[in-house]
């Protein structure tokens, strides 16, 4: 599977939509960027961004960033061990990942991925806010989520035999 497939996948599955819309209501919510306002036309606003957000870190961190380090930005579960083993290498697999050749290396997908596509959303946030203090917020987020995700991903199988009955 290419990379570039791999982010647009990521981007433009159903349950995207529904995350940005979640994430973009919790935005609203805390009233990050003032800008946006309150009511239908901000809430627009903050899911335009927060999509743009994550289409972008998706495709720096799954398809540009690896195609030029050759690295394999998939997540490869550990699927054995206790709860504190497995957690920890979710959130390890953060800064380290495989390399097209099998090895392991710094996952500059990762860091250097997200960082670029924080560092994009000062293009088309609003020039009031300090593009410093949201371009580290929106990084961080960014790898925060990734990690999450990282969790979901390798406790998934358990979740999904437990509560569905279902085998992976």
């Amino acid at each position: 599977m290419s990379e570039m497939w791999l982010a647009t996948q990521d981007t433009f599955d159903y349950s995207d939509f529904i995350f940005v819309g979640a994430l973009a209501g919790l935005n609203m919510a805390n009233r990050s960027e003032p800008t946006f306002e309150q009511g239908a036309q901000g809430y627009g606003k903050y899911y335009w961004h927060v999509f743009a957000d994550t289409g972008i870190e998706n495709y720096m961190a799954e398809a540009i960033v690896p195609a030029v380090t050759r690295e394999d930005p998939r997540y490869y579960t550990l699927g054995k061990g206790g709860f504190a083993k497995r957690a920890g290498y979710a959130f390890d697999r953060l800064f380290i990942t495989r390399t097209n050749s099998g090895g392991s290396t710094f996952n500059l997908s990762e860091i250097v991925g997200s960082g670029a596509a924080a560092g994009i959303g000062n293009a088309y946030y609003p020039p009031q806010a300090n593009p410093w203090v949201k371009t580290y917020q929106r990084w961080g987020t960014q790898v925060g989520l990734d990690g999450v995700f990282n969790l979901v991903k390798e406790f998934w199988p358990d979740i999904n035999q437990a509560v569905f009955h279902r085998k992976q």
